[in-house]
């Protein structure tokens, strides 16, 4: 039998009345799943201002904020609004930043394959930093700066250097086998490095050496600067070294991760040991938005399969949260009505999608009354759920809700079928 949901997985304003049932931001989940229907995304806005504000004031802030995450206008101007740059990675991205009125200047251009036209585009508008992947970037670069009058960016170099960090391999990216950058190892990063400090089309103002995603072991962004200590000896007068984003975040019971300030002190103290001088910036990203959203959904189906297991079909699935199937990601379900019920039936949360593997908590506990027609809650779904989602077998995707101080606003409406015919020619 397991317990009630533990409460570190629910988003700072949640409260639980006398009645059992939750509510974020003042609002009731319940009540909110029957008026704007289910799934539907809940944030936690009071959530995501905090996390914007311990993560700037840990870094004295250096912080930018990784889009991919989540993004959407409301969200961009949060952040701004917070003081934390935004990491976009995408023409699609900058575009969201620039319409929620954030200034260029405030944004990091990232992206292993950026086209000549994003390129441009961040040129033309004056982003304030763009982190160069690879020669081919630097080509594009000098070409439009030689052959457009272009005003030359301000650029970072992005760095792979070497370090295998604790977690799923999808999500890996400071190994030296890696899509992104140039590679310590093999001496590409110290070529890229001269190449852009020689380059008239750039200002060089440092490095970027992102590690990876959902990390949980301070260690692993210790060794990467244990790696990159003696290269930014080496190399000398850059201002800047942005350790990216990957701090984990607790999904399921059991599970605990670091704070902002503990990362910021592991940081800080592993720079000074190494002798490293450069200014630390960070792009927290997950560990922003995740705990801050829970997803709601309606349950239409239960099927009980004597000594196999249990499935509890809901109305969403691997088209909101695609997480489960491409990272055996875990999470936590539980039931808003009565938040804090022990969970003794065990089942399988399953989608409506056309794939057996359309699973979002396979080893689920729920309350022993759960019934077709009860809401389900997944906790810590602000990342990479509505960011990654799809249209897949022609499913609209859900709504976005900010709730604070007892007010629920729309900040990204629920796609209509109608919708869905938007772009056939």
């Amino acid at each position: 039998m397991a317990g009630a949901l533990p409460r570190h997985l629910l988003p700072l304003t949640a409260q639980v009345g006398a009645d059992g049932r939750l509510s974020v931001g003042g609002c009731d989940l319940v009540a909110l799943a029957e008026e704007h229907g289910t799934p539907l995304f809940v944030y936690d806005e009071t959530h995501l201002r905090e996390r914007c504000r311990e993560a700037n004031a840990a870094f004295g802030g250096r912080a930018t904020y990784a889009s991919k995450a989540f993004l959407c206008r409301a969200m961009a101007s949060l952040v701004h609004e917070e003081g934390l740059g935004i990491d976009v990675s995408t023409g699609g991205e900058l575009h969201v930043a620039l319409r929620a009125g954030v200034p260029a200047a405030r944004l990091v251009m990232h992206g292993n394959n950026k086209s000549v036209d994003e390129l441009r585009r961040a040129l033309e508008i004056g982003v304030g930093r763009i982190v160069v992947d690879s020669d081919h970037e630097l080509d594009r670069i000098e070409r439009l700066v030689a052959d457009e009058g272009l005003a030359p960016p301000r650029v970072l170099v992005r760095v792979t250097p070497g370090v295998e960090a604790h977690t799923h391999e999808y999500v890996m990216t400071g190994q030296d086998d890696s899509k992104f950058g140039f590679g310590l190892a093999s001496g590409a990063a110290t070529a890229a490095v001269r190449r852009a400090r020689a380059s008239a089309a750039v200002e060089l103002v440092g490095v970027h050496a992102h590690i990876g995603s959902n990390i949980f072991l301070l260690s692993g962004f210790t060794k990467a600067l244990e790696k990159l200590a003696p290269f930014l000896a080496e190399e000398g007068d850059l201002d800047e070294l942005s350790i990216g984003g990957g701090l984990g975040v607790a999904y399921v019971e059991g599970e605990e991760t670091p704070t902002f300030a503990e990362w910021a002190g592991v940081l800080h103290q592993a720079a000074r040991d190494l002798g490293i001088t450069t200014e630390l910036h960070v792009e927290p990203g997950r560990s922003i938005a995740a705990a801050a959203a829970i997803t709601l959904y309606s349950v239409g189906t239960i099927k009980d399969l004597p000594g196999i297991r249990t499935y509890v079909s809901v109305d969403g699935g691997m088209s909101d949260n695609p997480r489960p199937v491409l990272y055996g990601s875990g999470y936590e379900a539980f039931l808003p009505r009565a938040v804090e019920a022990t969970r003794p039936r065990a089942a399988t949360i399953v989608g409506k999608h056309c794939e057996s593997g359309d699973v979002l908590v396979r080893d689920a506990h729920l309350p022993a009354d759960v019934a077709v027609g009860d809401i389900v809650a997944t906790p810590v779904t602000g990342a990479y759920g509505h960011s990654m989602a799809s249209n897949y077998n022609k499913v609209p995707r859900p709504p976005v809700l900010f709730v604070r101080d007892g007010e629920a606003r729309v900040v990204v409406r629920r796609e209509t079928l109608d919708d869905l015919l938007a772009l056939d020619a």
